[in-house]
């Protein structure tokens, strides 16, 4: 039968069909999976009533959410008109779409162990101000770009700006906030990448965050359980310079990860590059490789300022491949680049913002030597029990 005030069976399923493909801007899944949607019917003059189950009062994704299904509804021909009615979901509605989201994984439990399909990179650097950053967010939108669904955990807790250079920013400069449905964290997206960052947790951008240790490994731990991810393809981990806490923790908590070292072309800048790398092999993580940024800068004629010297990431692979049996490799030289920096301030990534650009094109390329790598079920459980 009909839902109750609808005159027609197939105007009412054609709604439903078309609420099928509006998606929870920040769960990214259909808003009918997740039982966001409650009555729906359509009278005889083809006025259509939509129910829509909103998680939480304030919702900021509720305009969104509210529009995508009013349009949905629209583009149903026979339907003249839509009067969405927003509610919210009631606590058992709540515990219920957790529940569903975790699929059967408890409360707080590791999203992305061992046993996990995501791939899981760390990007570190010997030392702040190499544009790790700039290189992560850049890699996770190229990633996501050719289809791939992409995390970051901003692991920058003393030095957070994934979200400043993805535009996850309000008009006062604060970062936006997560939204929390009851025990579980849903992170904001932006071009397509799911963002978590201690600056979502803070007043403002200028506010310092002086923790120690144990503080800092909890922040990681509640990032890699509590904040609903999803299935990911990539996940990418922007660490702070240097061999402190933070690198450990995520050594402990993924060991697993794949290791890219962010270096200038300075050689000099190899000696502090190369013990990040070193750390990352004490706690039992690959390196992926290394990415040389800030490398030499194009010119009208033709010629190429080295602004930063050269050769500072084969040195930094050199001294990584020492006694290893699998040598490491440069990855990527990504050269300087106005746009690259104005992409940063703008929240635009130049990967998008100016896909023709030469240090867009390397990260593309870099983009494109992760995008086809897949994780191995050797050694692996796969949940499969014998009867």
């Amino acid at each position: 039968m009909a839902d109750a005030g609808s005159t027609t069976v197939p105007l009412v399923d054609g709604v439903r069909r078309a609420l099928g493909r509006v998606l929870d801007p920040e769960i990214r899944r259909p808003v009918t999976e997740l039982d966001m949607i409650g009555e729906v019917s359509v009278d005889g003059a083809g006025a259509a009533r939509v129910g829509v189950k909103l998680t939480i009062v304030g919702c900021p994704a509720a305009d969104t959410i509210e529009r995508d299904v009013r349009d949905a509804a629209a583009s149903v021909a026979g339907v003249t008109t839509v009067d969405v009615d927003v509610t919210v979901m009631t606590r058992d509605e709540r515990r219920a779409l957790t529940e569903k989201l975790r699929a059967g994984r408890a409360a707080r439990g590791m999203q992305f162990g061992p046993e996990s399909l995501t791939r899981v990179y760390a990007v570190t650097s010997g030392k702040g101000g190499v544009g790790k950053s700039t290189v992560t967010a850049n890699l996770a939108v190229s990633l996501a770009a050719r289809g791939l669904a992409v995390g970051i955990v901003d692991a920058d807790v003393y030095g957070f700006s994934i979200p400043g250079l993805l535009g996850l920013v309000g008009d006062d400069g604060a970062s936006v906030k997560p939204t929390q449905v009851d025990d579980m964290i849903l992170p904001p997206v932006a071009h397509g990448v799911k963002v978590i960052s201690i600056g979502m947790f803070v007043d403002d951008a200028s506010t310092a965050v002086a923790w120690r240790g144990p503080m800092l490994h909890r922040t990681i731990q509640q990032f890699l359980t509590d904040v609903y991810f999803g299935d990911l393809d990539v996940l990418l981990l922007d660490l702070p310079p240097g061999t402190g806490d933070v690198a450990i923790s995520v050594g402990q908590l993924l060991p697993h990860a794949e290791v890219l070292v962010v270096t200038t072309p300075q050689p000099a800048a190899a000696d502090v590059a190369e013990r990040s790398g070193v750390v990352a092999r004490q706690t039992g993580q690959r390196l992926l490789g290394v990415v040389e940024n800030m490398a030499g800068l194009a010119q009208a004629d033709g010629t190429v300022l080295e602004l930063f010297g050269s050769g500072g990431g084969t040195e930094t692979a050199r001294r990584l491949s020492a006694g290893q049996a699998e040598p490491v490799e440069v990855l990527a030289s990504v050269p300087l680049s106005m746009a690259l920096r104005e992409g940063g301030d703008d929240g635009v990534p130049v990967v998008l913002a100016s896909p023709d650009d030469p240090a867009a094109r390397a990260i593309g390329t870099l983009a494109d030597r992760l995008a086809v790598r897949a994780r191995g079920l050797a050694g692996r459980k796969l949940g499969l029990s014998v009867g």
